[in-house]
């Protein structure tokens, strides 16, 4: 589907307006900022502008993005509901994703939220009100079930319980297939920490291909829910951190801690280590100092990391380029950016070789 749109919209965590606009003033300078509210903005585009429904916005930041088809507004949620399918038209529509703008910063607010409970009312009311047959399949409108690539997609961002937002968008990544850019994660009754939400949700995103049974290595890893997060996917776990681990994932049989800081690791504990994770409350110069030192030993060969980098100042965020770039510079050649829904002011890297070679063996004599 081809459209010249007057907007695009973005949603992004709460807080994190200001970094939104500066990243995409860096790379839209050609979109003006037309409206926000907390988690959600618009840009208009340059008149003929050629934007399909699955253009890539390039952004870490963004929650979720698309073409922009305008708002709906008033104290009668069904009219509003079926003004929503008045703007799609006969549009391309195979699934339909409502959700509420963020509130509040991750971890800071009640579930469900107010908005939340008004999303799910305008859910329902557009099921009743869908004219379209085309669209009434039973997990057209499932937030349960992803999108499938390639389907087109209607949304609807509710901003106030009387303020909808409308747009649409063709599913071409992992965040695209979900309402909002919002993977669900079903928690664990016995969730060690956060840290599980974040480990749990980056390898979703990021989709490395580490197998069952394939060796991580976590630096930083107290008080564990990162590294119970990779444990429940049948990895082995290496956890590096001075702190004490969890009793529930220190007694598990493929987890080793070594209870020291990275720097006092002998590397050739990490040769047999393929993937590495790291999650330090270090400024991101310390963290790939850390990490680098490393990946680029010669006994060690690591094929895909993710790492959190801290923004301790929103400003960093401006740096996050650069250090996709030094860590593109270690020879990993896939490498992206995100701010996951349960990261906080920080951002996820997922970094990948492909394809995985692993350097000369100094000990079967060579010399490289």
């Amino acid at each position: 589907m081809a459209d010249s749109p007057q907007f695009v919209f973005v949603t992004c965590q709460f807080g994190a307006e200001q970094t939104v606009k500066r990243e995409l003033g860096r790379r839209w300078p050609e979109f003006r900022f037309a409206y926000s509210r907390p988690g959600f903005l618009t840009f208009k585009v340059p008149q003929g502008s050629q934007l399909y429904a699955d253009f890539d916005l390039e952004s870490v930041f963004a929650r979720s993005y698309g073409l922009c088809l305008g708002k709906v507004s008033g104290d009668d949620p069904a009219a509003m509901a079926a003004h929503v399918w008045s703007l799609i038209g006969q549009q391309p529509c195979q699934r339909v994703h409502v959700w509420a703008r963020e509130m509040a910063e991750p971890g800071h607010h009640p579930a469900p939220t107010s908005l939340e409970v008004a999303a799910e009312q305008a859910r329902v009311l557009l099921i009743q009100s869908c004219p379209r047959a085309d669209v009434m399949a039973d997990a057209a409108f499932d937030p349960l079930q992803p999108a499938r690539r390639g389907q087109f997609v209607l949304d609807c961002i509710v901003v106030q319980p009387s303020e909808w937002w409308v747009g649409v968008h063709r599913v071409h990544s992992v965040p695209s297939q979900w309402a909002g850019g919002r993977i669900p994660l079903q928690t664990p009754s016995d969730m060690v920490s956060r840290a599980w939400l974040k480990m749990e949700e980056a390898i979703r995103w990021s989709q490395l291909p580490a197998a069952s049974g394939a060796r991580w290595a976590e630096i930083g890893s107290a008080p564990g829910g990162a590294s119970q997060a990779l444990l429940g996917r049948g990895f082995f776990v290496l956890g590096v951190d001075p702190a004490e681990m969890h009793p529930a994932v220190l007694e598990h049989p493929r987890f080793t801690h070594l209870r020291r800081r990275a720097a006092q690791v002998r590397r050739r504990e990490f040769r047999k280590i393929r993937w590495l994770a790291a999650d330090m409350n270090v400024a991101p110069s310390y963290t790939l100092d850390v990490v680098e030192e490393i990946v680029m030993h010669r006994e060690v060969d690591i094929r895909g990391m993710l790492l959190t980098l801290k923004l301790f100042e929103w400003e960093l965020a401006d740096q996050v380029a650069e250090y996709l770039q030094r860590v593109r510079s270690w020879g990993f050649n896939e490498v992206a950016a995100r701010q996951l829904e349960h990261n906080r002011q920080e951002v996820c890297v997922a970094a990948l070789a492909r394809p995985f070679r692993r350097k000369p063996s100094l000990r079967s004599g060579s010399s490289g």
